[in-house]
């Protein structure tokens, strides 16, 4: 199968471990990943200045993916999967939008089908390529293994334009963990913000958000915390000690993307997929995850 994707700015820049495992692992599911070449930002940052740029950025990007003939383009991050999916929704039902983004596009030689199918990690994985094709590409289960998840708040709401999962009780991710043979527990924190939102107007809320809610999860003695959206883990995994200053509180919970995990249980080596740059203590998963290999 043949899938475009769409990588954004954050995760070739910021959370290139998360490209590191997806290219690593998705070849192993029979999935050969289309670069797209000639992509722009997904318009998010300025959603709030001008919508027509913003739609029309995201909406170029989806013309470029159609000219690959794929079905679906996938896009990993969160905040860009959200982008692009407002813009196709958009422009699927505003008449003039749809004319003025044919003039648009045309300057660039462009043209908007609406036809290919956005998706994520999360919901490609688990909706098409299936929970049993990916029980059958893990090798070293994690038996034993207790993880909770957090899925993202930009692949849940709106919910009458996403589809990603149910946004009041998401359990695809939670059910792609499984199949990797580790036990998942549920937790009242599990739709709580990380705090990305407001990283760059108020920093010190934003790391105590995200903090809290680390502070939650460490306190139910899991293993670590799943996670697959680059805004999410860089809070989670880069700020964590940041945060954990923040509340007074010593925080050292491993965080790592599902890709990676996935990539441990096909037999992939840390580097590989980009374990070497999660900035928390993720050596503690990986022992106790050597401990239940078989």
């Amino acid at each position: 199968m043949e899938v475009a994707v769409y990588w954004g700015c954050m995760i070739p820049t910021v959370e290139y471990a998360y490209e590191l495992s997806l290219r690593a692992t998705f070849p192993r599911l029979g999935v050969k990943l289309i670069d797209l070449k000639g992509v722009s930002c997904c318009g998010s940052p300025i959603k709030s200045v001008n919508r027509l740029a913003a739609d029309y950025l995201a909406l170029r990007n989806i013309a470029l993916a159609e000219e690959t003939g794929t079905e679906h383009l996938l896009v990993p991050c969160n905040g860009c999967y959200l982008s692009l999916s407002e813009a196709l929704h958009h422009w699927r039902t505003d008449e003039e939008l749809q004319g003025e983004m044919e003039k648009f596009l045309d300057k660039e030689g462009l043209t908007l089908e609406g036809g290919i199918k956005i998706v994520h990690t999360i919901n490609f994985l688990h909706d098409i390529i299936g929970l049993e094709a990916v029980e059958k590409a893990v090798k070293k289960p994690l038996t034993g293994l207790r993880l909770v998840s957090h899925s993202g708040c930009h692949i849940l709401r709106p919910s009458k334009i996403l589809d990603v999962d149910d946004p009041e009780r998401p359990r695809k991710l939670d059910d792609l963990i499984r199949a990797l043979g580790a036990e998942v527990l549920e937790y009242p924190e599990s739709l709580d913000c990380c705090g990305a939102g407001l990283l760059l107007s108020h920093p010190e809320t934003a790391v105590s958000l995200s903090a809290t809610k680390l502070r939650a999860i460490q306190g139910l003695g899991v293993d670590g915390l799943v996670d697959s959206c680059p805004a999410c883990h860089m809070m989670f995994d880069a700020r964590q000690e940041t945060g954990a200053r923040a509340i007074g509180y010593k925080l050292s919970l491993p965080v790592v993307y599902y890709t990676q995990l996935l990539g441990l249980t096909m037999g992939l080596d840390g580097r590989s997929l980009g374990l070497h740059l999660n900035q928390s203590p993720v050596e503690k998963l990986l022992e106790r995850a050597q401990k239940t290999f078989p």
